[in-house]
């Protein structure tokens, strides 16, 4: 492949990278480098406001090449605008020796000429136009290896002159984060009232859900504090692995519950078929390989060369387990349907049915939104809104919450299960002409 198609899609890569990017973790950067050929490498980014800084700090330099002796001028951090990347990409095509750091499109902050004899450099670099910037190396050389330590420290300043590691569009996020962590803590308070009041109602299942809810509050929790350190340091304090431990456990027991409640258990009957459990068994095991993906993401970043492919992996997984969870909903409505034309207890089991039907609804209803339309706004969302994106999903999550905890709540008389003599003439009445029908 030659450097001019390799170079152009590197780039159309990249610029999918950073439409997926998820929520960094941290904003202080500090790796290793060894031996890395690659043309271009992806730090971070960043959205920056007119008070916004970059450092970067560079040791241990050294590169080496077995086609020629490397010009260090062509080894380069730079910063690119997200606007300038789409004329980067054209630009990459139409030119076969491509160099990004020769574009008018880029600002080159540190090049390896300007190293001391020391093979290391400090620098600060302010942010006079403020916008979103993604953080490059670029190494223009053909085949040659770089090796070097590098820290970055991307921030803005706020009113008072102090440092703020969250890009400008993420700063409110600490707030929205313990918003809702507030929001969960009631909404727990009120489900235990409800399973306390109605104690001859309370399935296995309710127990499960409160402990849902609990492990929620605590997730947005953990991701308040993690985002406040980073907010305030630039790292997260050890408050990430809590998040990753949180998230890891809601996530089980949120595709759990969907699943045990979409196949009537403890309420509806006190076992699970075969098919079910094999569900289970391959959501769960599915959730711990995308929690470890997630990690891996938030933790590491683009500069890891296979970065990309944990992405996919982790968008592979979610679509297999939101698939999965369907299933078992779908085959209690079948098993409904199926029960009510037979079963005298007819108005019974189509109040089932429809039970079944509209919690099918709201769980697509939910998938849709929390994984089309909020990654929609994510990438539509100016810089400085990205925190909107994140508080619609959680909005989404919230209401999704409040629905399902509603429709299986433990009272004595849910509107469902209990029928009368109408009703169940009505029902009858209803299978004899879908019968007739058929």
């Amino acid at each position: 492949m030659g450097r001019k198609p390799r170079m152009a899609s590197l780039f159309l890569s990249l610029l999918l990278s950073i439409s997926l990017m998820p929520l960094a973790f941290c904003e202080i950067k500090t790796l290793k480098i060894v031996s890395d050929s690659r043309p271009l490498i992806m730090f971070e980014r960043f959205g920056f406001t007119n008070t916004g800084h970059v450092n970067i700090s560079v040791s241990s330099v050294s590169f080496s090449s077995s086609l020629s002796s490397p010009d260090p001028d062509l080894f380069s951090f730079f910063l690119l605008s997200q606007e300038s990347l789409y004329h980067l990409i054209i630009e990459s095509q139409q030119s076969p020796q491509f160099c990004p750091i020769t574009s008018h499109y880029v600002l080159n902050l540190l090049k390896f000429k300007s190293i001391d004899d020391n093979l290391s450099s400090n620098r600060s670099f302010p942010i006079h136009v403020p916008g979103e910037y993604s953080l490059f190396f670029a190494n223009c050389n053909p085949e040659t290896l770089v090796t070097m330590d590098v820290r970055t420290e991307m921030y803005n300043l706020d009113y008072s002159g102090a440092r703020d590691y969250l890009p400008a569009g993420q700063t409110q996020l600490p707030s929205l984060y313990l918003t809702f962590f507030l929001a969960y803590c009631v909404f727990l308070g009120v489900w235990i009232y409800a399973c306390y009041k109605n104690k001859l109602s309370v399935h296995r299942i309710h127990f499960l859900m409160g402990g849902l809810l609990l492990m929620k509050a605590l997730d947005l929790l953990c991701a308040e504090e993690d985002k406040h350190y980073v907010k305030v340091t630039g790292t997260a304090h050890g408050w990430d692995v809590l998040f990753y431990i949180f998230q890891f456990i809601k996530g089980v027991l949120l595709f759990t519950v969907i699943v045990l409640v979409g196949t009537g258990w403890s309420f509806l009957k006190p076992f699970l078929q075969e098919r079910e459990k094999k569900i289970l068994m391959i959501v769960i095991p599915l959730q711990v390989l995308a929690n470890i993906a997630s990690a891996v993401i938030g933790e590491t970043g683009p500069f890891l060369k296979d970065w990309m492919t944990w992405n996919q992996v982790f968008l592979v997984i979610d679509i297999i387990c939101c698939c999965a969870i369907i299933f078992p909903i779908v085959w209690s409505i079948r098993s409904l349907r199926e029960t009510s034309k037979t079963d005298g207890k007819a108005a019974r089991n189509l109040a089932k049915l429809t039970l079944f039907r509209k919690f099918y609804m709201v769980v697509v209803g939910y998938l849709y939104f929390t994984r089309i339309v909020v990654a929609a706004l994510r990438t539509i969302a100016a810089y400085r809104y990205q925190w909107v994106s994140e508080a619609a999903g959680e909005c989404a999550s919230l209401a999704f919450y409040a629905i399902m905890f509603y429709m299986f709540q433990p009272v004595e008389k849910n509107e469902y299960f209990v029928v009368d003599d109408e009703e169940e003439e009505a029902a009858q009445a209803i299978l004899r002409d879908e019968e007739f029908e058929l």
